[in-house]
C-alpha cells in the first residue's frame, strides 16, 4: 500500500469513528472466509459496517475522536464493527461471537465512553434505536385509543338502554 493509499484510508477511518455511535473491537483469529462473509452480511442487515485495517493506521485514525478510547485494544488480529445505531454492532458481533467462538470480543467505546466485554454485552441486550421508536409509538397511541374508548362507551350504552325500550314497548 503507497503513502496515498494509506493517508486516504486513515481519512476515512477517522470519518468512520466521528460519525459511528459505537464501535466494537475484537479478534478474529481463526475465523473462515466464509464466516467473514456470514458477519459482513448480519452487520449490513443491522445498519452495521465490519473493517479490518492495519491497527497502526487505526490507531492514527483514532486520534481527535470521541472513541480513542479503544486505542489499546488494537493489538493482534483485530476488526472494527461500527454503527450509527448505538445498539446494532454489538447486538450483531455478540450474536455472532455466541455461535463462533473464534471471534472474541475484545470491547469497544460508545461515544466517550468506554466499553469493556461485559459492557458491550450489556449494550448488545439493549432493545434497538427501531424498536425503542415502536414501543415509544405503541405508547402514545395507547392511551389515545383508550380515550376514544371511553368517549364511546356512554354512548354505546344509551345505544344498548334504547334498543331494550325498544323491544320491551314492541313486546307489550
Amino acid at each position: 500500500m503507497d503513502r496515498t493509499a494509506k493517508a486516504d484510508l486513515v481519512s476515512t477511518l477517522n470519518g468512520v469513528f466521528s460519525n459511528s455511535a459505537v464501535v466494537v473491537v475484537a479478534h478474529y483469529k481463526g475465523l473462515t472466509v466464509a464466516d467473514m462473509q456470514k458477519l459482513r452480511s448480519q452487520m449490513k442487515q443491522a445498519g452495521a459496517t465490519v473493517k479490518v485495517a492495519k491497527n497502526s493506521l487505526a490507531s492514527i485514525a483514532l486520534d481527535g475522536t470521541d472513541v480513542a478510547s479503544i486505542k489499546p485494544l488494537l493489538k493482534g488480529p483485530t476488526l472494527l464493527a461500527y454503527s450509527g445505531d448505538p445498539v446494532a454492532a454489538a447486538k450483531v458481533a455478540v450474536d455472532f461471537a455466541k455461535a463462533n467462538d473464534k471471534l472474541v470480543i475484545l470491547g469497544g467505546a460508545m461515544g466517550k465512553t468506554a466499553l469493556n466485554p461485559d459492557g458491550v454485552k450489556a449494550l448488545a441486550s439493549l432493545p434497538s434505536l427501531d424498536e425503542l421508536r415502536a414501543k415509544i409509538v405503541g405508547l402514545i397511541q395507547a392511551p389515545a385509543t383508550k380515550v376514544a374508548q371511553v368517549v364511546n362507551a356512554p354512548a354505546a350504552k344509551l345505544a344498548r338502554v334504547f334498543g331494550a325500550y325498544a323491544k320491551k314497548d314492541e313486546a307489550a
